[in-house]
């Protein structure tokens, strides 16, 4: 079922809103809230995620902790029409980036970036322009997060281990 069809009523929005603070809230804390009981409160959230409106639970981590140190946003460039789907092939093929979508404007496509530092972000770029189709890159480094506690300023998976003696390698 699509969730665009699936009835969402009020309850349901407050329920999501209480996920969304703290997705480890209690079904009845969560009820108390909202004027249900637990079991009522599971039964929506379990319609809730069987229509596709929960797509998931996650916990947000500090990037630094996680190894991802430097943080970028890039804007790509690429020769003709390139198809969505080819796109979203390539940036599968870079577990740096963290999300990517199509965009208006003059580039095609936007891209955020996690890297171990300068040099790991360097060739990560030069992988993506390696991609035939692609024109150009241009990239704006992130300095500072201005709502840190927005799912942006969070990493979601720890950033790969760096070769052994590799000048990244510090403990």
């Amino acid at each position: 079922m699509n969730s665009r069809t699936t009835p969402f009523d009020e309850l349901d929005r407050k329920i999501i809103t209480a996920l969304m603070a703290n997705a480890r809230t209690s079904f009845a804390e969560i009820g108390t809230a909202v004027g249900l009981s637990a079991t009522a409160v599971k039964r929506r959230v379990d319609r809730l995620r069987e229509t596709g409106v929960i797509t998931g639970f996650t916990a947000t981590v500090q990037p630094s902790a996680l190894g991802w140190r430097t943080e970028a946003y890039v804007e790509v460039y690429c020769e003709g029409a390139a198809p969505p789907r080819r796109l979203a092939e390539v940036v599968r093929n870079h577990p740096e980036i963290t999300a990517a979508m199509t965009v208006t404007g003059g580039a095609d496509a936007l891209l955020h970036v996690r890297a171990t530092d300068v040099d790991h972000f360097e060739e990560v770029l030069e992988r993506i322009r390696q991609e035939p189709f692609i024109r150009k890159t241009i990239s704006v480094m992130v300095l500072s997060h201005l709502l840190p506690e927005s799912p942006e300023a969070g990493a979601t998976h720890p950033a790969p281990h760096p070769a052994p003696g590799d000048a990244s390698d510090v403990r």
